[in-house]
């Protein structure tokens, strides 16, 4: 059983050692553990700290994309060199290494695929008051739309199986949390919490820069991962208020048709119209994107197969080989033989 611990890293080389420091060398149940960090495009030493301290593999971006896509291709990294488990921590140490066992015991049990890290939220000291509530209130509103129950959404400490990994899509580029929730609860991914430990603060988040920001960005984020996974139930209670009003226009107009006096209120015969008709084309965009999105689960299924045997093939060990195959801007640092592998 292989573990690959992979950090997302931007600007990270005051904290790296520190993090990487407090991560397990051993664990029961596994026979090897290596680490991965993705260097998104940082300006300082990061990655000069991470092959120094003896880190496993780099994915290295050349300029900053972002945590969502940074995440995505960490995984995409530990699913090619054979990790049988994959586990997300951050760069700032905020997460306790120890707890890496507890969060990979319910994959090696069978009992989950994905787990999620709960912390300590409402002791977290440097968690302002209205800061604790949102996180509260966010993943309430994330357990209502993923249908899971999963007390802390936004932690960034998380395990996942191999399987889940492969299975695992995020198209937001602001942060990869909410979404993979919604996904797993609604795409039936075995997932589930355990409580988690947290360090001492040694820098602000840059994540969550302004309170108003991040509640915008994470409810757009929410509302687009549910409209993808359920669009005809969204777009129908989106209808349902227009063609609701409208009929109830139009019966007033009926009404005063009944009494003789209709002639003077055909504006409301035309706003009651317009509203059914505005509910009805909703609704039926509703229709049109449940089509495409029984599409999307075709495709992710055959993405699926597809990583399937791509990760059973051998993992480039130089550069050469990568070119063979034709490569992307993302590459790899191998420490043990500090060749650069470039894979497809």
């Amino acid at each position: 059983m292989k573990l690959i611990i992979q950090i997302p890293c931007y600007n990270e080389a005051e904290t790296l050692e520190v993090a990487l420091n407090d991560l397990p060398k051993k664990l029961n149940g596994i026979d090897q553990i290596e680490y991965l960090i993705i260097n998104d495009g940082s300006h300082d030493d990061t990655v000069e700290v991470a092959r120094k301290w003896g880190v496993h593999h780099v994915v290295n971006f050349k300029q900053n994309k972002g945590l969502a896509k940074g995440f995505v291709a960490g995984l995409d990294g530990c699913l090619k060199y054979g990790a049988d488990i994959i586990v997300n921590t951050d760069a700032d140490n905020q997460y306790c290494g120890e707890d890496i066992a507890v969060l990979i015991k319910p994959i090696l049990d069978g009992e989950a695929d994905m787990v999620i890290g709960e912390r300590p939220i409402d002791d977290t000291e440097h968690f302002s008051y209205v800061k604790k509530k949102l996180q509260h209130f966010g993943s309430w509103v994330v357990r209502k739309a993923s249908n899971t129950n999963i007390p802390d959404a936004p932690s960034g400490f998380r395990a996942f199986s191999r399987d889940a990994a492969m299975r695992i899509n995020v198209v937001n580029d602001y942060t990869y949390t909410l979404e993979t929730i919604v996904q797993a609860g609604r795409e039936k991914i075995a997932i589930t919490s355990v409580p988690i430990r947290t360090n001492a603060e040694l820098r602000p988040s840059r994540l969550f820069k302004s309170i108003w920001g991040y509640v915008k960005k994470s409810v757009l984020t929410i509302l687009r991962a549910y409209m993808m996974y359920k669009p005809l139930m969204c777009f129908t209670l989106l209808s349902i208020p227009s063609v609701a009003i409208g009929l109830g226009i139009g019966m007033r107009f009926l009404y005063f048709m009944a009494v003789g006096s209709g002639s003077g209120h055909i504006q409301s015969l035309i706003l009651a119209c317009t509203l059914i008709i505005v509910g009805f084309l909703t609704f039926m965009i509703g229709l049109v994107a449940d089509v495409i999105a029984a599409n999307r689960k075709i495709l992710q299924d055959v993405q699926y197969h597809i990583k399937r045997m791509e990760y059973e093939m051998p993992v480039f060990d130089n550069k050469e080989k990568g070119k063979k195959e034709g490569v992307s801007e993302i590459y790899y640092f191998n420490a043990e033989n500090d060749e650069k592998a470039l894979i497809k």
